[in-house]
């Protein structure tokens, strides 16, 4: 029994540092001018919206590159991009300014600079993926792949992001 205690200690101490290091580092490089969506969150929007019938209120946009997004990607997510994200383009898409956005790229930094952009352009539920994709599938949430097929890769951005990717195959191409 001690020892069940033990691994559950430290189970608490490596996922509450993960957690605040995660933190550490989204508030080193985010204005936090967008709010924070957890990944548990999510999952209920995406399940109260598929009860509801009101998909279409709910939009997940991937604040990644191309390459990134063809290896990996959240169902149903729309690609935006980062360095080539298009305001007019994305807005066109989503006319509907009260709809609940749910930016996300890798960690959550790029994502914060897009959901910067429609928050200016008016729209009003724009929300931060904490941990972006990497914690999506972190937690056990399924991504998929150009062919909608699940997959467990996941695009890491570079070597040096890749540490806070913990399940899945770290693809780096």
């Amino acid at each position: 029994m001690k020892y069940l205690v033990y691994i559950g200690v430290f189970f608490f101490a490596v996922n509450t540092y993960g957690q605040k290091s995660l933190s550490k580092l989204l508030k080193k490089h985010n204005t936090e001018s967008i709010a924070y969506v957890s990944v548990e969150d999510v999952n209920n929007l995406i399940k109260n919206a598929e009860k509801a019938n009101t998909t279409n209120n709910l939009v997940l946009l991937d604040a990644r590159e191309r390459k990134e997004y063809q290896i990996s990607h959240i169902k149903n997510a729309l690609f935006v991009g980062y360095d080539d994200f298009n305001l007019k383009e994305v807005s066109a898409k989503i006319p509907n300014k009260n709809a609940t956005i749910i930016v996300y790229c890798s960690l959550g930094i790029r994502s914060e600079d897009v959901a910067e952009k429609l928050h200016r352009k008016g729209y009003k539920n724009v929300f931060n993926l904490f941990g972006g994709i990497f914690e999506w599938k972190n937690k056990g949430n399924t991504v998929i792949d150009a062919n909608n097929l699940p997959t467990e890769k996941i695009h890491t951005f570079n070597k040096e992001w890749s540490k806070w990717l913990k399940k899945g195959v770290k693809i780096y191409e």
